[in-house]
């Protein structure tokens, strides 16, 4: 059982796999980052200084009347937080726009591979060609 492990966890396809997870996962955290602190503060502001991470509908009771997400999420309020969610999905479409541009970059690198050369004519149907030719003429 080891070795049929150490067969599968070797394979090129999961230790590319491996990385790339790897590699996603920091390079998501890059984005949320990007969007929570360089574009939706410029978003809010362009809305007249809303902050879109405390956008939200409180649907529960709110006898203390906390307004900020995590608070409300900590005293188990229910919210409808449309706010975190149009922040989520900037960032959704950012790293999609960026891993379609990695994508088609790594398509472009990659070169056309030339069509392999067609196989030898087997020799007696090289033969059987210089036959007929000699029939017909």
């Amino acid at each position: 059982m080891m070795d049929e492990f150490k067969t599968f966890a070797l394979k090129g396809n999961v230790m590319d796999l491996a990385v790339g997870v790897i590699i996603g996962g920091a390079f998501g955290k890059i984005v949320d980052s990007i969007v929570g602190d360089l574009i939706m503060p410029i978003v809010g502001k362009i809305f007249g200084g809303l902050d879109f991470s405390n956008m939200l509908i409180v649907l529960g009771d709110n006898p203390n009347k906390l307004t900020a997400l995590a608070d409300l999420k900590k005293a188990g309020i229910a919210t409808f937080a449309w706010g975190n969610f149009v922040t989520v999905l900037i960032n959704f479409i950012i790293l999609a726009w960026i891993i379609f541009l990695m994508v088609k970059a790594m398509n472009n690198m990659k070169k056309a591979e030339p069509a392999p050369a067609p196989a030898p004519t087997p020799e007696d149907v090289v033969l059987l060609r210089e036959i007929r030719d000699s029939l017909k003429k």
